[in-house]
């Protein structure tokens, strides 16, 4: 988790207080003893240089390369050893090589299906065939989507209330203690019901199955961005608050320029973790409701039984895995960039 360093009041600047004050203030330095600007700095930087790109020696990326691929080569190389001994009702576990040749049946497929689809729009029909493995793969991530943004919109605030409130932090606690550990799989029935029953249309704008798999990720996944929010909320020096009542800095003006800096890192921490499990969450959804995405493929594969269907199941495994990989990957970037460019 990333680390919050608070200001404070000895290390508070002038600069940091005209930053803070709606106008500026007078510098206690004359300024015949300024140092004087340099050419560069007074065009505004437009002379500077661009700094040099520093690559990493060969030795530093053949130490920092070598662990890794070993580590997944020595994995393939037990995966291919063991396989064969393993033996299920569809014959023996498929190995690298066969889960390999399975994903690119899969690709072929998708292929074929892209140029059925193109030739039937073309004769100026709707496309209706069964969806495809990528497909699968697009709609799962649109459904987290929706669902990871629903849940940051309801637990980030409802995070920096209850971090800058006691009374609020303390009357939520409770709940959020109790609703916690529910199991997706509990939360999918009532939301079937309650989804289903608000929406009547024949043709809704959203899928039913799509709006029931967001919103169990949404009540699923809000928890570790709530908790984080709240913690770093409450966890900002009172010293920098204290200078934002001495400023006379209004509510909003103290939340975005006081508290919404500091408690970036916790924030995202929270949507990194939330993301996390809203994926783990969506798969379970997606088999046990059969809604469209990559958890219904997996189930629907295990219910045909046939001789590819195992190695079609562990190409999902893999993508899933690899998804999962990407999708905290972006958030942890996302956290560094926006953690270097925060200001007070």
């Amino acid at each position: 988790m990333s680390s919050v360093t608070p200001l404070r009041k000895d290390e508070m600047s002038t600069d940091t207080l005209s930053r803070l004050t709606p106008g500026p203030l007078a510098s206690s330095t004359p300024a015949s003893a300024q140092s004087p600007l340099a050419p560069d700095q007074v065009r505004g930087g437009a002379g500077k240089r661009a700094p040099a790109i520093k690559l990493p020696s060969g030795k530093a990326l053949v130490d920092g390369l070598w662990p890794p691929a070993a580590g997944i080569l020595g994995f393939l190389t037990l995966w291919a050893l063991l396989a064969p001994m393993v033996q299920t009702s569809l014959g023996a576990l498929p190995g690298p090589g066969d889960v390999w040749d399975a994903f690119k049946g899969l690709m072929v497929e998708f292929a074929a299906a892209r140029a059925d689809a193109a030739a039937t729009e073309a004769a100026g029909n709707i496309y209706s065939g069964p969806p495809t493995f990528v497909d699968q793969i697009l709609t799962s991530l649109k459904t987290v989507a929706l669902g990871f943004i629903l849940a940051s919109l309801v637990a980030v605030p409802l995070g920096l209330v209850a971090g800058m409130s006691k009374r609020f932090n303390a009357a939520i606690n409770p709940l959020v203690q109790v609703m916690r550990p529910i199991s997706p799989l509990a939360w999918l029935p009532i939301v079937t019901m309650v989804v289903s029953a608000s929406i009547t249309s024949d043709d809704p704008t959203l899928a039913k199955s799509f709006v029931i798999s967001a919103i169990v990720v949404m009540l699923c996944s809000l928890w570790p961005t709530l908790i984080n929010t709240a913690i770093g909320t409450a966890s900002i020096d009172k010293d920098l608050l204290n200078v934002g009542r001495v400023l006379k800095l209004g509510w909003l003006a103290r939340l975005t320029k006081l508290v919404l800096p500091s408690s970036l890192p916790y924030i995202f921490t929270g949507m990194r973790l939330s993301l996390g499990t809203g994926w783990m969450v969506l798969i379970a959804a997606e088999m046990l409701a059969q809604n469209p995405g990559l958890g219904k493929f997996v189930w629907d594969e295990f219910q045909n039984g046939n001789e590819k269907s195992l190695a079609r199941i562990m190409v999902a495994v893999v993508v899933i895995g690899l998804i999962g990989f990407g999708l905290d990957r972006i958030m942890m970037a996302l956290q560094a960039f926006v953690s270097r460019n925060r200001t007070f």
